[in-house]
């Protein structure tokens, strides 16, 4: 494996991302678009769902009140306070999200152990977001096609065929890129939303006592009037906070100041009113609890909700397959997944990416989703889970971040920290509930994944260690190897995994071939914890005596490498780079378990030997021309 992760290096003051440089309202309507189709489609299911869903309860005027008292401040809590006012703060270089988070904090922390609880806590927050990532685009699609049963009770049976039409549709669109479909999603949930604003004013103006649902009094009287179904309920309330997590992982795109304006001033209070709307709808015809959402509309008004609800459960989708596309990226970066095909689908934004692999694995799980739970409502068991566990994550690494990191007053610290935890931990804990209702698909895709990650990350620290055992210095080498070998014209590039010693291709090229290239570059690829480094701090060459080089190329988790663009900026190391008299050596190690010593257990050692095979080479990750490239194979017991 050709790719390290070291500690960065000072990185000059202008190397740092420059971030998003449109307008502020250009900006916020995208935000609008991308960050908050999720959590702008929860008031499909989430009323609904507290009453009818895995713990049905009353629909009377005290649940009612406390539900959406509960919604009110969940939203208050969570979203504006926890993400908007503290953890969008905690940008890595203007990047959000759990691997910048954990990047974030990892530079500042030495001690070892408490290190490897850090990025546990970010490889599982990483594995839970990949089940909310399937569970996400079944459940909003699937809600909002289901809105044709009102218009027509009939049309039932094609909720389900409907629902699998579009979102096969949507994940084959996906290697054309969402360039141009991006342009589109801010002014359509932009729509979305003010439809949602009116439909909720015009349920309240029937019901205007509805409002004295915000004030948290109406949360505390239903947990002191009913604490086993508030407790319960809480499973079902928390859906309206869904898609809260998108905000800060989505941060980079259009920056703090943007995403926390469009949700303060557009997204919360149009969720707010249609929320209201819901439960004034509620309040005097209990019996539409079936449906509150489209039943709030009037009869020539739902057809038309259903096509724009639609289009918003798409935008959502989008938004989620495209986070799952960037968070692969990070972590094959970062050195959690070995490399996958990865397609470029812009050529202005280097953020946009297209993984096939990943793609089709989610379509695939998608649709058995839709085709296994058949509605909504079932869904809805499974779906809190994930996005609870990923915020109680996160809050645990706010902690460490606000302690280790920003130093707080302790005070200040513990009672925000002691905030979120209990809040979050009381929406997991609810959840927990729902586990035999759905809830264990999550946990279960989370299991599988962080078992695949961690496999992956401990194979390839095995793996160094191993050739760091057999490695010889580079100076050793060239006291003994380059005065004594025939040389030949031109230039040959070997990767190696560490800045140190002398690659094992190397010595297998000179063992069988018995010569040497005139200038002989010896490459390391190190991937640091920022999420970008400029190109003045990038490359980092040294002069090893007698035409040998040791070339260093670092870039950001988010960086896309290219070797042959940036060894072409190279001029302290001779004559220019010709491509045309550059031949480039990979090492390709066929691992064997090692029955004596194994490093891990013999099934994950076959897991990660299974995984080195299926990755993509180096040649077509980094950009490396196919006829310039020589691989050079051996073997190797971890």
């Amino acid at each position: 494996m050709q790719t390290t992760i070291n500690t960065p290096p000072v990185v000059p003051t202008g190397t740092a991302p420059a971030g998003p440089k449109e307008r502020l309202p250009v900006l916020m309507l995208g935000a609008l678009g991308v960050v908050y189709g999720d959590i702008g489609t929860s008031p499909l299911y989430a009323m609904k769902e507290s009453f009818i869903g895995p713990h049905p309860m009353a629909v009377d005027g005290l649940h009612v009140f406390g539900v959406l008292s509960l919604i009110f401040w969940s939203l208050m809590l969570i979203v504006t306070v926890k993400y908007v006012f503290v953890a969008m703060r905690a940008d890595n270089k203007g990047e959000g999200g759990s691997f910048a988070l954990l990047s974030l904090i990892s530079r500042h922390i030495e001690d070892h152990r408490r290190k490897a609880v850090l990025i546990m806590l970010g490889v599982l927050a990483t594995c839970l977001f990949y089940g909310d990532a399937m569970i996400t685009p079944a459940i909003s699609v699937l809600s909002a096609v289901e809105g044709l049963t009102v218009v027509e009770a009939r049309l039932e049976p094609l909720v389900v065929p409907i629902s699998v039409v579009i979102l096969i549709g949507l994940f084959l669109v996906q290697a054309r890129g969402t360039a141009r479909v991006g342009a589109l999603f801010g002014p359509v949930v932009l729509i979305y939303m003010a439809v949602l604003a009116t439909l909720g004013i015009s349920n309240i103006l029937q019901q205007p006592e509805i409002l004295g649902a915000l004030s948290p009094m109406w949360a505390a009287r239903f947990f002191i009037a009913d604490p086993g179904t508030a407790f319960l309920a809480m499973g079902s309330v928390f859906l309206a906070v869904t898609g809260a997590e998108t905000l800060y992982a989505d941060m980079g795109h259009f920056g703090r100041k943007a995403v926390g304006f469009s949700w303060l001033g557009i997204a919360y209070p149009c969720l707010m009113l249609n929320y209201l709307g819901q439960g004034a709808l509620l309040l005097g015809n209990p019996e539409l609890v079936s449906n509150p959402f489209y039943l709030m509309a009037p009869e020539w008004a739902r057809l038309p909700l259903v096509v724009i609800a639609t289009a918003a459960t798409i935008i959502a989708s989008q938004a989620v397959i495209s986070g799952a596309f960037s968070i692969t990226h990070q972590a094959i970066q970062l050195g959690f997944l070995p490399r996958m095909r990865t397609l470029h689908t812009s050529e202005k934004a280097s953020g946009q990416i297209y993984i096939p692999s990943v793609n089709w694995a989610l379509l695939v799980m998608v649709i058995v989703l839709v085709l296994g739970f058949g509605e909504s409502s079932k869904l809805a068991s499974a779906y809190g889970i994930a996005v609870t566990g990923t915020m109680l994550i996160t809050t645990l690494m706010l902690a460490f971040l606000l302690f280790q990191v920003w130093r707080w007053n302790r005070l200040l610290a513990s009672g925000a920290i002691g905030l979120f935890l209990v809040v979050d931990g009381t929406y997991f804990a609810s959840n927990i509930t729902k586990v035999v209702d759905g809830g264990w698909f999550p946990l279960v895709v989370a299991a599988v994944l962080f078992t695949v990650l961690t496999t992956w990350s401990t194979g390839r620290r095995l793996m160094r260690d191993r050739l760091a055992e057999s490695a010889m210095a580079l100076s050793l080498f060239i006291k003994s190897a380059a005065s004594t070998t025939p040389r030949t014209r031109g230039t040959s590039v070997f990767l190696s995994a560490s800045a140190d010693g002398v690659p094992s291709a190397l010595l297998h090229n000179l063992k069988h071939n018995q010569v040497l290239h005139q200038r002989v570059l010896i490459l390391t690829v190190s991937i640091e914890d920022v999420p970008s480094i400029g190109e003045d701090a990038r490359i980092e060459a040294h002069d090893a005596t007698q035409g040998f080089y040791r070339i260093i190329l670092r870039y950001g988790f988010m960086d896309e490498v290219d070797i042959p663009r940036d060894l072409a900026r190279i001029s302290s190391i001779g004559q220019p780079f010709d491509m045309m008299s550059t031949s480039f050596f990979l090492g390709r190690q066929k691992l064997i378990a090692a029955k004596d010593h194994p490093g891990m257990a013999l099934w994950r050692e076959r897991l990660f030997a299974w995984m080195m095979r299926s990755s993509e080479s180096a040649m077509e990750s980094f950009k490396l021309p196919p006829n310039r490239v020589v691989e050079l194979g051996s073997q190797l017991e971890i």
